[in-house]
């Protein structure tokens, strides 16, 4: 774990371009080394430009497999599954813990105690463990500064994506502060109006059901009607960068849209609420136990992907560079209700996010600038493969069927709700090998793991660096 003062330091900005502990390369490093390769060797000290968090809410190891059998047939499937930095991560709210010489000897002991969303989402964005509902905010309710808002400190552009309403637990989680989640209007009017964020897309669409289609009344659950009113009249908007003039939303909802934001000149702040009040695609109409695909997609829905190349063509525009969370927020909805069909889209839908910021990074910035992470926030349905369970011998705990690409794998559902079982952890760029110092332990079966705090508080610990200067960064370009 990083050391409480520094952490604190970071998130003050007492010293936001100070050299930390091992921090970056003079001058030197490339004015008088005429060797780039060699400067080269050395970005990972280098603080990232920018960083991307990709959360597959809900997704644990098994979940990841389940999409890999699907989409390939073997694992591993995914690209980001072969990153440099490939560990397990727990995710216990305050007053939890994982115990790695307990978890394989009783089937029953993940389900001990197990974080929501909202506080996963504060523990990832703040680096401090909090109670379950509790949104930017400690265990006295107080509110605790986030990733996003050190971004902004630093002069980045920021945003927040998700497949479900904008102003659920995750995206909250990195953008507001309030003492419950469920206080949607409260966590919309913040986001919207009181944040300096630059980009806010997901559902949450009052004017919409879940297939895309207008309602006759509109459902205010996730905003409230003088929120909603203000974003529709192009009034909503607080003053984000400070000058003392508001920054109003540019608002996007259909999918077109969302496309047409993908390439050429953007607007300076984008709020895109899809048509749909609560995910893009797992509340459709149609069987929700079918095969994946098997009920047509909703077609006046942007998928995550559209939405992840929108938001990365608005936050690239900022020189000082940006943090960008996207959330694959539907896996979890899928997986509570043991979906398995469902599941499988989702993970899928998320998979290909992960890709297009993988394709952004390859042909706008690189590894010595960008860092990526790939993750989940807790794990969801106790996800296993068939016959698993507390025998009087002990538990067991099987392993998925591959059944081959394009069939579903064996698999078994044992909750409808949330584990403290650990989930896995992607990490490539810069600063990446960073998350290898923090590790809490080894657990027998999934090996060295690290805490959802970490995420937080080693992006704190980088961007207390000193940048690098430009001579060492035309050297990063791949």
């Amino acid at each position: 774990m990083m050391r409480l003062g520094l952490i604190i330091a970071a998130v003050l900005g007492l010293f936001a371009f100070g050299v930390a502990s091992g921090g970056g390369p003079t001058q030197n490093c490339c004015t008088h080394n005429k060797n780039p390769h060699r400067c080269q060797s050395r970005r990972q000290k280098l603080p990232p430009k920018n960083v991307i968090i990709l959360i597959a809410d809900g997704a644990g190891f098994n979940h990841f497999k389940a999409a890999d059998y699907y989409q390939c047939g073997r694992v591993p499937c995914q690209v980001f599954e072969l990153f440099p930095v490939r560990l397990a991560m727990s995710t216990y709210p305050a007053g939890g813990g994982y115990d790695a010489n307990v978890i394989w000897s009783s089937f029953d002991y993940v389900a001990n105690n197990p974080t929501d969303s909202a506080a996963a989402a504060t523990a990832m964005a703040t680096g401090i463990k909090t109670y379950n509902a509790a949104i930017g905010v400690d265990l006295n309710g107080s509110p605790v500064s986030n990733l996003l808002e050190r971004a902004e400190q630093l002069g980045k552009a920021t945003g927040v994506i998700t497949s479900v309403p904008f102003s659920h637990a995750t995206p909250a989680g990195f953008v507001a502060h309030n003492v419950s989640r469920d206080n949607y209007t409260q966590i919309a009017d913040e986001m919207v109006n009181k944040t300096a964020a630059d980009v806010i897309m997901g559902c949450g669409n009052p004017a919409y059901n879940n297939d895309g289609k207008i309602k006759a009344s509109k459902n205010y659950k996730y905003v409230n009607a003088a929120v909603w009113a203000a974003l529709m009249s192009g009034t909503a908007g607080g003053d984000a960068d400070g000058d003392g003039i508001p920054d109003p939303w540019k608002v996007v909802q259909t999918r077109d849209e969302f496309k047409a934001l993908a390439s050429g000149p953007t607007p300076k702040r984008v709020f895109g609420v899809a048509p749909a009040l609560d995910t893009l695609q797992e509340y459709r109409s149609g069987d929700v136990f079918a095969p994946p695909f098997q009920v047509p997609l909703t077609q006046t829905m942007p998928a995550l992907e559209e939405m992840t190349s929108a938001a990365l063509n608005v936050l690239d525009e900022d020189p000082n560079g940006f943090f960008l969370m996207i959330e694959g927020g539907a896996v979890d909805w899928a997986a509570h209700e043991n979906r398995s069909g469902r599941l499988i889209e989702e993970m899928i839908d998320f998979n290909k996010a992960v890709v297009t910021v993988l394709n952004w990074v390859r042909k706008n910035s690189n590894w010595g600038q960008t860092l990526v992470i790939v993750t989940a926030d807790h794990e969801t349905g106790y996800l296993t493969g068939p016959g698993s369970g507390q025998t009087p011998n002990g538990p067991v705990f099987n392993e998925l069927i591959n059944n081959a690409d394009g069939n579903l794998p064996g698999m078994e559902w044992h909750s409808s709700g949330h584990t403290n079982s650990l989930v896995p952890f992607f990490a490539k760029g810069a600063g990446s090998r960073l998350f290898k110092k923090t590790i809490d332990g080894n657990d027998p079966v999934r090996g060295p793991y690290i805490d959802s705090t970490d995420i937080a508080n080693v992006i704190f610990d980088l961007w207390a660096q000193k940048p690098a200067p430009d001579c060492c960064r035309k050297f990063h370009h791949n």
